[in-house]
């Protein structure tokens, strides 16, 4: 096998990884995270159990609101930084076309 084609296997090989933005809050229309991870359930546990330092815990940021889906970390990342430079009622309007209780989130996504 050549390394073009060792190349060629390994890139059709490759598991596709979900991304996801997210959005997490203290409370219906409260102070608004947006984040970027790989892994919704791991990150939700950390924001719940103040692992990360920063804002999320300094703003009691725990409860997930809403969630995206990417198969490319680019296109998440893109999406992201879209969101974050959006008006505070442009992303509370995203948030409430899907979620208009503002439930908290199953991350087993």
């Amino acid at each position: 096998m050549t390394m073009k084609q060792a190349h060629r296997s390994n890139v059709f090989e490759r598991k596709i990884m979900p991304y996801y933005v997210y959005i997490t809050t203290n409370k219906p229309r409260g102070v608004l995270y947006i984040g970027v991870t790989n892994d919704i359930a791991r990150r939700t546990y950390e924001h719940k159990d103040g692992l990360i330092k920063g804002f999320t815990k300094k703003y009691n940021l725990k409860k997930l609101v809403y969630v995206e889906s990417y198969d490319q970390v680019d296109e998440a990342i893109k999406r992201e930084k879209q969101l974050k430079n959006w008006h505070r009622e442009w992303k509370i309007n995203q948030i409430e076309t899907v979620n208009p209780e503002w439930a908290e989130l199953n991350t087993a996504l």
